[in-house]
């Protein structure tokens, strides 16, 4: 009975019992295994009931920021993320939001792992208690615990807000903050930087584990952007270098002064972890080139200067000059990372300050939704990634620059644009709405959300390309011809004669020529039917369309399947 018992009861669930099971099993082993004080004892010395409660006050806040500004509490698959992105100081509503947003559930899953890991080492180095000879709890503010839990999430807040404020591009996700913990632990706490590196994988890696027990996977088409083309290097960066100034400074402080090669080893293993070298621009519409020996090579540089700026001597960097006093060389470490953290935050302004001007093609079908504009483009010139305009009046002239004259960075696929928001944004990808066939995107604000569907249809060309048409239609609405490209021509001829197929209102058109002669137009016939144009018979069976003449039978194009269906 009891083996029936067991047998009966979820695969899944066995292995979720089993790995928590040995997960507490390990810990236990570790905790006996330990000759030194009792980890609850450790943490009771530096936080209130042994717990890091900002962490936790921290973790909730930014899920009450997805569940409630994103809508993700009732769609957490498909959270409002446009209206939040970090687009353009006139639009305060992106900026405050964008560093506590999140484009998804993987997205804000990992930025919560990793705030898991990472936060707690903060709040234990600040710590709820006070640590400076002769301070006494509830004194004061400063040293009422109570207070000092509050002390992450403010901190938080003021990261979140300045790397919404200053990241380069229309950015979302707490990373920026998350890479600020680590920098602020890597200065103070670099040991248990490093474990909490190697801790944030275990987490995720046990979190992954328990939530998918089992899974399989095989072979299949998919749509993807190179994986360094998502990060977003410049926010990480500005992070990670506010961690690290206001890690110096607490040091400083409380006259701390930890161990150089440990904070050297663990700024190197941490920039090559977790990816700080990727750095990358945009050179075409779905093209990015890495500048991976650059990279690299900052990453070490980053490593050598916040370890100086630390530990460096406070001997003047070069030889005493009489008439003017050189600063040390920890001073000088500490200006370089700190002139570092305020040039990586400047160069985001131009985005901040850029508008967009609402110029589509003039046949171009558009969805309005409110102050929003969803439409189908391809090969324009992306407004935003070059958006930046620069003028200044000498000597009674204006000389300027607008680099949207020079940039080759252009778009092709589902647009959003609202001028009000100084939003300009190429959601969903020519190339993604290929594999995909449809995708709806999500536009909205403060309390309201509304999607806008697209659709794709089309046939290839035997030997010359895809005839094509992309539809869209807002909640409610009757579809719209967005989109359509000009008649296709099939690259085998019979009889002399050429087959095209034109995108319609309605449908496609089969058209054959010869020369510059058309024979002869017809709708495309249904499936295992065929029609007869311009002297040919074009046969259709279930996806194929064929040309024939006598005894010639030639395919001459394909209906267009797509690639995340073809094994439906």
């Amino acid at each position: 009975m009891q083996a029936a018992w067991v047998s009966s009861l979820p695969l899944e669930l066995l292995q979720r019992v089993f790995l928590v099971a040995v997960v507490v099993a390990s810990l236990a082993v570790a905790r006996f295994l330990s000759d030194g004080p009792r980890w609850g004892d450790v943490l009771r010395r530096r936080l209130v009931l042994g717990v890091p409660w900002g962490t936790l006050l921290t973790i909730f806040g930014v899920l009450l920021v997805y569940w409630v500004v994103q809508g993700g509490w009732a769609n957490p698959r498909d959270p409002v993320v446009i209206p939040y992105r970090s687009w353009s100081y006139f639009y305060p509503v992106g900026m405050l939001v964008a560093g506590f947003g999140h484009s998804g559930v993987g997205h804000i899953t990992g930025n919560l792992l990793a705030t898991a890991a990472f936060a707690p080492i903060v709040e234990y180095a600040v710590g709820h208690y006070p640590t400076e000879r002769g301070s006494q709890s509830f004194t004061s503010l400063s040293t009422d615990p109570y207070a000092r839990v509050l002390v992450v999430p403010v901190g938080s807040v003021v990261a979140g807000l300045f790397t919404g404020f200053f990241s380069l591009g229309p950015v979302i996700g707490f990373s920026g903050v998350v890479f600020a913990y680590f920098g602020f632990a890597m200065v103070t706490r670099p040991l248990l930087a490093v474990v909490g590196l190697v801790a944030s994988d275990v987490v995720s890696l046990a979190y992954r584990a328990f939530r998918y027990p089992y899974i399989t996977r095989e072979s299949q088409p998919g749509f993807f952007t190179p994986w360094w083309a998502d990060v977003a290097i410049q926010g990480h960066a500005i992070g990670i270098l506010l961690g690290a100034v206001l890690g110096i400074a607490f040091l400083r402080r409380r006259g701390e002064h930890p161990n150089p090669l440990h904070l050297w080893v663990a700024a190197l293993l941490f920039g090559v972890s977790e990816n700080l070298w990727a750095i990358y621009r945009p050179v075409g519409a779905s093209e990015f080139g890495l500048f991976r020996a650059v990279g690299t090579a900052i990453t070490f540089l980053f490593a050598a200067f916040v370890a100086s700026a630390v530990a460096a001597s406070d001997r003047p960097l070069l030889p005493a000059i009489s008439w003017f006093d050189l600063p040390s060389r920890r001073e000088t470490a500490m200006q370089a990372v700190v002139v570092l953290l305020v040039a990586l935050s400047v160069s985001a302004v131009p985005f901040g300050v850029a508008s967009v001007d609402g110029d589509l093609p003039e046949e171009a079908e558009t969805v309005e939704v409110r102050d929003y504009t969803v439409t189908y483009v391809e090969n324009v010139p992306n407004q935003y990634v070059p958006g930046i305009e620069f003028s200044v009046e000498v000597f009674g002239r204006d000389i300027g620059l607008d680099t949207r004259e020079v940039s080759n960075v252009r778009s092709s696929g589902v647009v959003v644009l609202s001028e009000p928001r100084g939003i300009w944004i190429e959601a969903v990808s020519k190339g993604r709405l290929t594999f995909l066939g449809n995708a709806e995107v999500w536009v909205g604000g403060v309390g309201w959300r509304e999607p806008v569907y697209a659709s794709r249809d089309g046939w290839s060309l035997q030997g010359n390309g895809s005839a094509y048409k992309v539809y869209l239609r807002g909640e409610g609405e009757r579809r719209k011809l967005a989109y359509r490209t000009d008649a296709v021509t099939a690259a085998p001829t019979v009889a002399g004669r050429n087959v095209s197929i034109r995108p319609t209102g309605q449908g496609f058109d089969l058209l054959v020529d010869r020369g510059n002669r058309t024979l002869g137009r017809a709708p495309i016939p249904a499936r295992w039917n065929e029609t007869t144009v311009g002297g040919l018979t074009l046969n259709r069976t279930k996806r194929s369309l064929f040309a024939i003449r006598n005894d010639t039978r030639v395919q001459v194009a394909q209906r267009q399947v797509p690639q995340a269906r073809q094994n439906n």
